[in-house]
């Protein structure tokens, strides 16, 4: 069994190629997979942070247990890269690419060139509004619904908020949607919304919050759809000496994250999150579900869980292993798999 890891930090325009590596056929599975030689492409819009360090982690090992080649590729953030990455994927003839985030607008068309050559296309955190392409989802309406149901908690109604967004990310969009939600149903008070997507997230947002707090000094609750953008608020809160004030409510966790919100003082006090290795891992089986002809399901749904700070330190939670032995919920998802797939291995 070989497994072939191909991680690109790419300049605009520039070329990924990867040569296929075979593989021992899988005992038992249906074909192509019990004759081996199954490549299967990933892309992601992102090229760093935690999140995405562990969803590619997850995909490695899932590949791993199905004994599949598997080539990882970033855009790191621009969109015409990302639409190069999977043309390379279409032209190397890979039996499945997995679309992870990006814009619709600039990665329709591809995806359905990808459909036209057989390839087997699944997307997560992307709607590609495509009946033929699984959609693997976090419920990110629950996910924002979780924190937010925990800051009315902590604050009562009508707090003074901010929320860190950006327009045009399909998980991004419907957070921030649960947010407006809560702003009327609560008849809270959104001040300021602000954010970035580059390379340096957690920095420019740091810069950012800073202004915006030194202009709001009311604002008692910041929204954070993304850990990313947590941390920049973080830093700022930390630097302007506010975290006694401003208490963050975040989605998505790593052990980094974890580290951050058991801090002393820290105010950053909850996060909704799945695990981003299980949604890797599912992400895997959900392609290899469709190349082998079977249906994994048009959505994908993994549910989140609710951690809060006070959970984290009564629980002396200080890694993602600890929080997935105390959460078991966290460590394992049921969704898109097969008596054939086998598990992999933790």
């Amino acid at each position: 069994m070989k497994t072939t890891i191909l991680s690109a930090g790419l300049a605009v325009g520039a070329a990924l190629l990867v040569s296929p590596a075979n593989a021992e056929g899988l005992a038992g599975a249906p074909a192509p997979f019990d004759k081996g030689g199954v490549e299967i492409a990933v892309v992601s819009f992102l090229g760093s942070g935690d999140w995405l360090q562990a969803f590619e982690a997850g995909t490695k090992r899932q590949a791993v247990a199905l004994g599949v080649t598997l080539t990882l590729s970033q855009a790191r953030n621009d969109n015409d890269t990302e639409r190069n990455l999977v043309e390379q994927a279409i032209n190397r003839g890979v039996k499945g690419i997995i679309i992870n985030n990006g814009r619709p607008e600039v990665l329709k068309d591809v995806a359905q060139k990808a459909l036209d050559a057989g390839i087997k296309v699944v997307a997560y955190d992307v709607d590609l509004d495509n009946p033929a392409i699984p959609q693997i989802e976090q419920s990110d309406k629950d996910m924002a619904r979780l924190v937010l149901e925990q800051a009315v908690k902590d604050k009562g109604d009508g707090f003074t908020a901010g929320a860190v967004y950006v327009a045009g990310f399909a998980p991004l969009d419907r957070r921030y949607a649960a947010f407006k939600e809560f702003v009327e149903k609560h008849k809270l008070t959104e001040k300021a919304v602000w954010g970035v997507v580059n390379d340096t997230v957690p920095a420019s947002v740091a810069d950012q919050t800073k202004a915006v707090l030194r202009a709001n000094p009311d604002i008692s609750v910041i929204f954070t759809p993304w850990d990313e953008f947590a941390k920049g608020v973080k830093l700022a809160t930390d630097e302007l000496g506010v975290s006694d004030k401003v208490k963050i409510y975040g989605v998505d966790t790593s052990t980094a994250d974890i580290q951050l919100m058991i801090e002393p003082d820290s105010a950053w006090v909850a996060t909704a999150a799945t695990n981003a290795a299980v949604v890797g891992e599912v992400a895997v089986r959900a392609v290899s579900l469709a190349i082998a002809g079977q249906d994994p399901g048009h959505s994908v749904l993994l549910q989140p869980t609710l951690v809060t700070r006070d959970d984290l330190i009564s629980n002396k939670i200080e890694t993602i292993e600890d929080l997935q032995q105390k959460f078991p919920a966290f460590s394992a998802s049921d969704a898109a798999t097969a008596a054939w797939i086998p598990a992999p291995k933790k």
